[in-house]
């Protein structure tokens, strides 16, 4: 479970996060939602504590994150652009996390087999499109059983059987349990996975539920319409 209570953030003088309080239960996906600047990578900072909060509090499973860090042993993230050494195969990148987690896991070939990375495994990532790189940042996250998954547009850059094939991976983690944040620019994509969603705007979070609910007071009959129509009302 993953709790947001109050959490503020700036920048100089540039508030970032005003008072953002939401809540991701097990075995919930919650989509963040908002337009580029609204906040949704800075509160995602905040949680893998690669930024710290001015205030408020998070939480991972009833325990503030402040001042440790062991929590983040189970999370799995996916950046939107992950930053690797070209010089290292995904092999190569999944050697180093286990020994970072002091782990003995195998890597998971029924995954790599279902991402079509069974040849790709071993080259270097310079020599690898932007795809099959994406695909590479996908299993690495999914690996070593994350009770927590932060993904940051997932299936950016995915060809369709990619995309499917992890949207089925995360709604089976989820349905063993796990808590997912995601966030993403198709709104049809958040529709699939998502029980709630998160609307940002401008460090604001404008609305935290179902979907459904948000159809209803915006009485549109898409995610696409509704949030649309959110912030027609929130600019006027």
């Amino acid at each position: 479970m993953i709790e947001f209570d109050g959490v503020t953030k700036r920048f100089g003088s540039r508030d970032v996060l005003r008072g953002v309080s939401l809540r991701v239960e097990r075995g919930q996906v919650l989509g963040l939602i908002g337009p580029n600047g609204a906040g949704k990578t800075t509160l995602i900072k905040l949680l893998l504590r690669l930024s710290h909060a001015t205030g408020g509090d998070i939480r991972v499973n009833g325990q503030s994150i402040a001042g440790t860090d062991s929590y983040r042993a189970s999370i799995g993230y996916m950046p939107q652009i992950a930053r690797f050494p070209d010089n290292l195969t995904g092999a190569d990148l999944f050697t180093m996390l286990r020994d970072l987690r002091a782990s003995n896991v195998a890597m998971d070939r029924g995954l790599i087999d279902r991402l079509q990375l069974g040849d790709q495994m071993d080259k270097p990532l310079r020599v690898l499109s932007g795809g099959t790189r994406q695909k590479i940042n996908a299993l690495l996250a999914l690996q070593f059983s994350p009770t927590l998954l932060v993904l940051d547009e997932p299936t950016a850059g995915l060809d369709p059987l990619s995309s499917a094939t992890l949207k089925d991976e995360i709604l089976a983690r989820r349905s063993e349990g796990a808590t997912v944040l995601i966030t993403s620019h198709i709104m049809s994509e958040l529709e699939e996975l998502c029980d709630d969603v998160a609307f940002l705007l401008d460090g604001v979070a404008r609305f935290v539920g179902p979907i459904g609910a948000l159809r209803s007071i915006t009485s549109q009959g898409s995610l696409e319409r509704a949030i649309a129509s959110l912030m027609i009302r929130e600019v006027a």
